[in-house]
Formats: C-alpha cells, sequence, structure tokens
C-alpha cells in the first residue's frame, strides 16, 4: 500500500484517535504494519449539531475495532446511519459486512461486490446525512475502485490510499492503473486551486494540512519515478524485478513486492506512451 518515508503536505505528527477537523473524528484500528502505516484511520464524519454520522471505511474485520467505532459515535450522542468504502482492499473494507449488522447501515462503495443495499457511489454523487456534505469524487489509479471524498464545510478531502499522511502509494497493478493514477491527482490539485480544500484526511498516517503541497509531491515523485524507470530499461533492466533492485534500492526489501507492482504499473504507462 505505501512506502513509508516523509511526506510534505505539513503532516499533524503522531496518528491519534480522535477529532482531526470540525466534523471528522478518527478511530485508528489495531492493524499498524509497513504497509498500513499506523494502521487503517476510520472516519466518523457528522454535522456538529447532529445525531447522524456517516463513517468511511470501517477497516479490518477487529470486533474490537468495529466496536469501538460504534462506541465513539454513541459517545458522541451520534447514530451511525451509512457506511461508505473508499475502495475494496481488505484493510478498509473488510469488516463492512460486519460493522453494518452492528449498525444496522448500508454500505455504499464504486465496485458492487462491495455494497450492502441498492445504492452504489458513482461521480458527481452528493451524499447527505443529518445535513452534512460529502462529495464523491473518482480517483481511479490506486485500485480501478478508489474514491476520495470532498468534505467542503471543512476544507477537507478524505483520501483513502489515494494520498496518505505518510509515505507514498501503490499504484496496484493490473487492477491499478499509473495513467489513472496521474488523472486522478490533478482532479485532487483542482479541489485545493479551485474549491479550497487544504485538510488531507488519509486512509492511513498523519493528518496532512497542505493539501496542495501533497498532491504537488505526489505527482513530483511519479514524474521522477517514471523517468528512473525508463533509465533503468534504457541501460538493459528489463524485468521487472529488476527494475525493482536498480531503482528502488533504497526501499526496505519487505516492500519490494509492492514496489513490483508499481513498477509494472509505469512499464505498462510507458510502453503505452511509446517511451520505452
Amino acid at each position: 500500500m505505501t512506502y513509508a518515508g516523509a511526506l510534505p503536505g505539513q503532516p499533524r505528527g503522531e496518528v491519534l484517535s480522535g477529532p482531526a477537523t470540525a466534523r471528522a473524528v478518527n478511530v485508528l484500528a489495531p492493524n499498524a504494519s509497513a504497509m498500513t502505516l499506523d494502521g487503517t484511520n476510520t472516519w466518523i464524519v457528522a454535522e456538529p449539531d447532529s445525531n447522524l454520522a456517516v463513517v468511511i471505511d470501517p477497516g479490518p474485520l477487529d470486533e474490537g475495532h468495529l466496536r469501538a467505532v460504534v462506541d465513539t459515535a454513541e459517545r458522541a450522542g451520534r447514530r451511525v446511519a451509512l457506511t461508505l468504502l473508499t475502495h475494496g482492499h481488505s484493510d478498509h473494507a473488510e469488516g463492512a459486512a460486519r460493522f453494518a449488522e452492528l449498525t444496522g447501515t448500508r454500505v455504499r462503495a464504486l465496485d458492487p461486490a462491495l455494497r450492502l443495499g441498492d445504492e452504489g457511489l458513482a461521480h458527481g454523487d452528493v451524499v447527505t446525512v443529518g445535513g452534512l456534505e460529502l462529495r464523491v469524487v473518482p480517483t481511479p489509479g490506486h485500485t480501478a475502485d478508489s474514491l476520495c471524498f470532498h468534505l467542503p464545510a471543512d476544507r477537507a478531502v478524505l483520501t483513502g490510499d489515494t494520498i496518505l499522511g505518510r509515505g507514498t502509494t501503490v499504484v496496484a497493478h493490473p487492477d491499478g492503473r499509473l495513467g489513472d493514477y496521474l488523472d486522478s491527482l490533478r482532479r485532487l490539485r483542482s479541489l485545493t486551486v479551485d474549491d479550497g480544500v487544504h485538510t488531507v484526511l488519509p486512509g492511513h498516517g498523519p493528518v496532512l494540512e497542505d493539501a496542495q503541497g501533497a498532491v504537488e509531491f505526489y505527482l513530483a515523485h511519479r514524474a521522477h519515478r517514471l523517468a528512473q524507470v525508463e533509465t533503468a530499461v534504457e541501460n538493459g533492466f528489463t524485468a521487472p524485478s529488476e527494475v525493482v533492485a536498480h531503482v528502488y534500492a533504497d526501499v526496505d526489501r519487505s516492500l519490494w513486492p509492492a514496489a513490483e507492482l508499481s513498477v509494472r504499473a509505469q512499464l505498462e504507462y510507458l510502453q503505452e506512451h511509446g517511451l520505452i
């Protein structure tokens, strides 16, 4: 999912459960790893004066975590009225069906296989619950079904794995595609420029206070990696595993299998654009 490392974007620091904006509260799942950083951020989002809440990414199938999300909402005097998914990876979505049982909610997602109920999510959708407004932003690339949620009242965007609080995201080939991912980053940049979004509420890692800086870093990072991969191929490193060993030599070897997914996506992109 991610390569750990420093990320511009003014991260707040330590990842903690608790309020992040006026409308968003994080409940950190106990599934920390090299791939999930501190664990999955499960977001409870609600208008300050509402007794209804939306939960985004219930996280892994961990009974303690799922009940902690419910308890956190209830302690604030709120009932979970809807569950949304940013994408279908298990660290975000595995617990969704059980969470729906605990809360009696529908689950809305882009992928029909992940939905519980008749409604999905699509570009242009606006989700409203208890006065809260969330705008659906299609951001394929990490996976084909990746979505972000724009929270205009807090000038924030919930990014799932499209932008992380620390490190950079794997484009999970073959489901993920680099061209789509670059388009998605540009779409998020437009939110920062045209809609005043300044806060990133990521699926992993700390909250970022400089959304535009984070997006610009991601775009620059991708351009740099593409140039490195192109040069590696020109120097005779043609197999994905060879490119990984050459280009990602500074990355922990435990992350090389994930890096190879991104390399395959990069090679596909370069081939499609006639660059190799």
